[in-house]
């Protein structure tokens, strides 16, 4: 199954990544493609991104536009499932990213 991690990472320590990075782990012991953000995010703007934020981040050419912009687009043209981290409804992104997920009527785990 062709899963998209989605949760909180905004006001995280290290931007919630090792939650993101162990999930993503034990869903693929299981034989899953996942989509990570966590891992998309420090593939375009470097290691520096897992602590960084507001204009850290932004120096890093990070923006939430293009973040989601992507993660969006992959949950539209692969993803079978949304896999939802602990506390997910209190992330804006995580909150768009189910959203996409129930009008595409893909599968939902909560983790």
């Amino acid at each position: 199954m062709k899963i998209y991690l989605a949760g909180p990472m905004r006001g995280y320590p290290r931007n919630n990544f090792p939650a993101f990075d162990e999930a993503a782990a034990k869903l693929r012991q299981g034989g899953h493609e996942v989509f990570n953000p966590a891992e998309r995010d420090r593939e375009t703007y470097g290691n520096l991104i897992e602590a960084a934020s507001g204009p850290e981040a932004a120096a890093l050419g990070f923006t939430i536009r293009d973040a989601l912009k992507g993660d969006l687009s992959w949950i539209c043209d692969n993803a079978d499932c949304i896999a939802l981290l602990p506390n997910w409804e209190h992330s804006p992104g995580a909150k768009a990213e189910w959203a996409l997920a129930v009008v595409l009527r893909l599968h939902f785990w909560y983790l």
